[in-house]
């Protein structure tokens, strides 16, 4: 806890730019003081100093010799009950980018300073209100993108990974604690009775599995919460654009018989059975002398180098021709599933064909090979269960599992994961316990860099640097 008298600071709280209302947050040992000298009740009073503790209050902001601004709410919250456990005073005043940034003006001109980036949330954690991942789930809030992202991060602003951080902590602890007892007074403590260190060993298998777990889990809480970056690649005419307007639902692109359409590359965004795709329609691949086009399909093969998964899409009525060769050299190395499109036509190329034609290449990475029909939305569920597969580790869950979405705490878990593993082999080449103590209290560090208990000032700053200014 952070006790020294701290300077008052003031941002906006909410969007700069025309709307209802408009939201100035004060925070501060002066915050009340501040806002009370531009501050008026209804009856003309400075009165915020009286009023409780969590009230909202009508009145007026004024200026110099009490000229009217703006009418407004006011809340008060008294330390140590507030956001950041400091006197909190929010000026909840009329929206529209003058009328906040003038209410702005005369709270700094009555003694408050603009609040850095983050610093809100930033003096919450200081203050010991929030530790540091409940600090960062509020700007995962902030910047959620789907249902899953929003729900894993308000289940981590309650929490959910702490609580797992801090009980595998105080288990790693203890066992250091006996171990250090037992070192400093073996006539009470023996080490070799009743086979502890068989013991201690599988305990320390049983954290590593429990860490394991939670770095499994990061990379589907990446999946999750970022999307799948997924590219659609085929020849002309082949059903891409087609498969883009299925899976968004909409005709997004354009579809025509006339092969070529697509010259440039479409990009949507769409949740589609509970997974998030980032989808990246491209130019059909082929030989042609079209300048325009010829650029298009460049653009296709760059888009195939940052995928996560590609979509290779042909049209099972036309014969395998050179230019599915030039694509399958273009996606060697991706995850790829093909989709053999146009089933409700006459099919020439099999799925047996088609395995035969690929065996030779030994880097291709084709998980699935899958009928469909875009004009009938045939094989769509077959395809969603494929990527399943591919990407997640078991069922996917949305509201009991706990997701590690923050690359940060991956990191700090895979250390965790190394210096236990460690133990286990001191343990299993019965080497001295210091050895144990050693790895083991560096596991228990790493796990608190997650909550912020082992970091340093500039990691902090450079956390809360990428706060918005009014949170």
């Amino acid at each position: 806890m952070y006790s020294e008298k701290r300077d008052t600071i003031a941002a906006v709280a909410t969007a700069i730019s025309d709307s209802g209302i408009g939201i100035i947050r004060v925070s501060g040992d002066d915050a009340i003081e501040i806002v009370d000298e531009i501050y008026r009740n209804a009856k003309g009073e400075k009165a915020l100093k009286k009023y409780d503790t969590h009230t909202i209050h009508y009145g007026f902001i004024v200026e110099d010799k009490d000229a009217l601004i703006d009418e407004v709410m006011v809340s008060v919250m008294k330390a140590p009950k507030s956001y950041t456990t400091e006197d909190t005073v929010e000026i909840n005043c009329h929206g529209g980018i003058l009328m906040v940034r003038k209410i702005l003006d005369l709270v700094i001109k009555a003694g408050a300073r603009i609040a850095e980036p983050g610093e809100f949330t930033k003096r919450a954690f200081l203050n010991g209100r929030i530790d540091l991942s409940k600090a960062e789930a509020v700007m995962d809030i902030i910047h959620a993108k789907n249902e899953f992202a929003l729900r894993s991060s308000v289940r981590q602003l309650k929490g959910s990974v702490s609580h797992i951080v801090k009980e595998l902590r105080e288990d790693i602890i203890h066992e250091i604690a006996f171990i250090e007892a037992a070192l400093d007074d073996p006539e009470h403590f023996d080490l070799e009775a009743d086979g502890y260190h068989e013991l201690l060993l599988e305990k320390i298998r049983q954290t590593d599995r429990q860490v394991q777990g939670l770095i499994d889990s990061a990379e589907d809480g990446k999946i999750l919460s970022e999307g799948i970056h997924t590219v659609i690649v085929g020849k002309p005419n082949a059903g891409k654009s087609s498969l883009l307007n299925v899976l968004v639902g909409e005709e997004r692109a354009i579809v025509t018989d006339i092969a070529g359409t697509t010259r440039d590359i479409l990009e949507e965004t769409v949740s589609i059975g509970g997974i998030m795709f980032r989808i990246f329609d491209t130019a059909g691949i082929r030989s042609t002398n079209d300048v325009v086009e010829k650029i298009g399909v460049d653009r296709a093969k760059k888009a195939v180098e940052d995928a996560e998964l590609v979509l290779y899409i042909m049209d099972s009525s036309v014969p395998f021709d050179e230019n599915d060769e030039k694509i399958l050299d273009v996606i060697d190395g991706k995850n790829t599933i093909i989709l053999l499109n146009k089933s409700d036509l006459s099919s020439v190329v099999s799925e047996e064909n088609l395995r035969s034609l690929l065996s030779d290449r030994k880097n291709l990475r084709v998980t699935e090979i899958i009928r469909t029909s875009m004009k009938d939305r045939f094989g769509i569920e077959l395809f969603l269960e494929a990527v399943k597969e591919m990407f997640f580790h078991g069922d996917i869950s949305y509201h009991d599992e706990v997701y590690i979405t923050n690359a940060r705490h991956k990191e700090a878990l895979q250390d965790v994961h190394e210096s236990l593993v460690q133990v286990e082999k001191s343990i299993e080449d019965q080497m001295p316990e210091d050895f144990y103590t050693i790895d083991m209290m560096s596991a228990y560090a790493s796990l608190g860099k997650i909550i912020g208990e082992e970091v340093g000032e500039d990691l902090i700053n450079e956390i809360f640097g990428k706060f918005c200014m009014g949170k």
